[in-house]
């Protein structure tokens, strides 16, 4: 059975996730920007909530994936404090401003995970480091047990041919999952071109507001929408 994991930014995304077939959340603050880091009290209310895997992104801001001390301190605590709530793991990656993997750091936020009882996953920074097999190597060789990836593309559909290659490069070393402009129509075709076992979406719709207050401002948002994740479910739950 291929397994679905659901990126989500809000508490009611990530349940809805959960009753419609995701075995996994990615959690996450401001999506547009790729994903950063969310509040502590929305990790704290989620984990409480959720019976699946919690992996919240630990991501100080949006742009670039080179980060200063100060910035990296802040990860350090922010995986800590996941830890502290009981998540099952953390989603991160840190490059170097060569487009390489920082092994320095990653493997420290890697080992302080372990040492807290969660796993950890490399999220689509592999997409920009200059050299893939490389950074396969190094992400493999420090501990993360799965690589979220478009295959370098803007988006997995036009990506499979390089997801199929790390597929075989990794040779069962590490879980490469597709992500990125993954829909209910072509989710299922992704995973039988790449041999991939789990795949990565967000799965969402956008829903106005109750309240949409005045014309100049945008009240709506966007949300897992429920249709469309039972419906990759059950396209890929028999794979």
């Amino acid at each position: 059975m291929a397994l679905l994991e659901v990126c989500a930014e809000s508490i009611d995304s990530a349940l809805t996730a959960e009753r419609c077939g995701a075995a996994r959340i990615e959690f996450c603050d401001n999506m547009h920007e790729g994903g950063t880091t969310p509040s502590a009290g929305n990790i704290t209310i989620l984990r409480d909530a959720l019976n699946i895997e919690l992996f919240p992104i630990i991501r100080p801001r949006g742009g670039d994936f080179v980060y200063t001390d100060r910035e990296f301190e802040a990860m350090l605590e922010d995986v800590r404090f996941c830890g502290r709530t009981g998540c099952d793991g953390i989603v991160t990656g840190v490059l170097t401003p060569e487009g390489a993997v920082d092994t320095a750091r990653c493997r420290e936020l890697a080992a302080l995970a372990a040492s807290l009882g969660m796993k950890a996953a490399f999220h689509r920074a592999f997409d920009v480091c200059g050299d893939p097999d490389s950074a396969l190597e190094d992400i493999i060789g420090i501990g993360f047990i799965r690589i979220l990836t478009s295959g370098g593309a803007a988006a997995a559909p036009e990506g499979v041919t390089e997801l199929r290659r790390l597929v075989q490069k990794a040779a069962g070393r590490i879980a490469i999952m597709p992500g990125g402009g993954v829909t209910p129509e072509n989710a299922a075709g992704i995973l039988h071109r790449t041999g991939c076992r789990e795949i990565h979406g967000t799965f969402s719709s956008r829903y106005e507001s109750p309240s949409p207050g005045p014309v100049w401002a945008n009240c709506s948002r966007r949300q897992a929408d429920p249709v469309k994740i039972r419906k990759v479910y059950e396209t890929i739950k028999d794979l």
